[in-house]
C-alpha cells in the first residue's frame, strides 16, 4: 500500500474567493497569498492519487489563525473524509492559542473520525510549542484519543520560502521531551533535526517520533533519504508529498531510486504510516 502522509485539501470556495480567506487568515495569507500557489479540493486530490498510484492519503488543514476559517475547513476534510473513507484519512486544524476553544474543535472533529491534528504552524499562529500552559489542554486530548500530531518543521539555515517560519529543531526538542508519550510527526523532515540523532540524548527522545518528507525536492538532495534512514531508521520516515505543493510521483519516484532496501523503501512508501494509522497506533 502506497500512503502520502501529507497533503492539503480545501474547500472549493478558498480558491474562488481566495483574497478574501488571504485577508481572514494570517496563515493563508502567508501560504496562499500569491495567486500562483497550487490549491486542491479532495476530488483533485483523489484524481492524483489515482494518476501516481497511491492507495490512501492523509488530508491536513494547516495553521489555522481564524476560527471561522478553521472550523469551515475542518468540516470540509470530515464531510470528504466520509465521501471517500477508503482513500483518505483526515486531521483537523486548530491553535492552541485558542485555548478552550481549541480544545473543543479538536475533540469536535476527533468524534467526527479525525485521526490527528496539523499541520500547525506556530510562528503565524502566535504559539510557543515549548510552552506547556499553551499546549498541554490540546495534548490531552491528543494522548486520550491515540491521536497524531503534525506540525510544520523549520530549517535553521538555506533559502527562505513562504511560510518557512522558526520552527526549528530546538524548538520541536523542547516539544517532544515535553510530551514522550504522544506520536509526534515533524514535517519536512522536521527542519533537520534527524541529522541530530549523532548525539544519544537526541536518539533516545525519539521513541515516538516520525519525519514526513513533504516537499523534499525543494529542500534537499535525494540523498536525505538514505542518511536519515541511517540514523534514525527507515521505520521513522512517512512518505508524503505536500500536495499540492508538490505532485506525490515525485516523492514515490525518489523514494524507489534510493539505494535503500526493498523492505525499507516499501516502509517508507506506506508501511510506516499504515502501522500509525491502524487502531492499535
Amino acid at each position: 500500500m502506497v500512503i502520502d502522509f501529507h497533503t492539503h485539501i480545501f474547500p472549493p470556495e478558498f480558491s474562488v474567493d481566495r483574497i478574501r480567506y488571504v485577508d481572514a487568515d494570517a496563515t493563508f495569507g502567508a501560504l496562499y497569498g500569491d495567486p500562483k500557489a497550487r490549491m486542491a479540493t479532495a476530488e483533485d486530490l483523489i484524481d492524483a492519487m489515482d494518476e501516481d498510484g497511491v492507495d490512501l492519503s492523509v488530508v491536513m488543514g494547516i495553521g489555522w489563525a481564524d476560527k471561522g476559517v478553521a472550523r469551515q475547513a475542518n468540516d470540509y476534510i470530515i464531510d470528504a473524509v466520509g465521501r471517500f473513507p477508503d482513500r483518505l484519512v483526515g486531521f483537523a486544524g486548530i491553535n492552541p492559542a485558542w485555548g478552550e476553544d481549541a480544545v473543543r474543535e479538536l475533540s469536535r472533529c476527533s468524534d467526527a473520525g479525525l485521526r490527528g491534528v496539523g499541520e500547525l504552524h506556530p510562528d503565524s499562529q502566535g504559539f510557543d510549542l515549548g510552552d506547556q500552559q499553551t499546549m498541554t489542554p490540546v495534548m490531552e486530548v491528543v494522548l486520550a484519543g491515540n491521536l497524531i500530531f503534525t506540525t510544520h518543521s523549520s530549517e535553521p539555515v538555506g533559502h527562505v520560502y513562504r511560510g518557512k517560519g522558526r520552527t526549528r529543531p530546538e524548538v520541536l526538542w523542547r516539544f517532544i521531551l515535553n510530551y514522550p508519550e504522544a506520536t509526534i510527526v515533524c514535517a519536512h523532515w522536521g527542519g533537520g533535526l534527524p541529522f541530530y540523532a549523532l548525539m544519544p540524548e537526541v536518539t533516545e527522545s525519539l521513541t515516538n517520533v516520525y519525519f514526513d518528507t513533504a516537499a523534499s525536492p525543494f529542500l534537499y538532495t535525494s540523498d536525505v533519504f538514505e542518511t536519515v534512514a541511517r540514523l534514525v531508521g527507515a521505520d521513522k520516515i512517512l512518505m508524503g508529498s505536500d500536495y499540492a505543493l508538490v505532485r506525490p510521483a515525485r516523492l514515490i519516484r525518489q523514494v524507489e531510486e534510493s539505494s535503500l532496501a526493498q523492505g525499507d523503501k516499501a516502509a517508507i512508501l506506506g508501511g510506516n504510516a499504515e502501522r500509525l494509522l491502524s487502531p492499535s497506533g
